[in-house]
């Protein structure tokens, strides 16, 4: 496990294995989420939309959108 030292600045040094694991380097900009006393460190994305594309899934079962242009007919 990496240790990382809080300064007397509220600063942290993010660890080299932890830069190199999230592939990023100086001046990237980092989302920081806090879910309860859990905190996820992730890089910013270039474009949410992106980032977030097809996360959701289909809202329709398999086939249903054809069924469904079939029955217009």
């Amino acid at each position: 496990m990496i240790q990382a030292t809080l300064s007397t600045k509220n600063q942290i040094v993010v660890p080299r294995e932890a830069r190199e694991a999230l592939g990023v380097k100086a001046g990237d900009k980092l989302l920081v989420v806090v879910r309860g006393k859990t905190v996820i460190i992730l890089p910013k994305p270039d474009s949410f939309q992106k980032a977030i594309r097809g996360l959701a899934g289909s809202p329709y079962p398999p086939d249903y959108l054809r069924k469904e242009r079939e029955s217009w007919d």
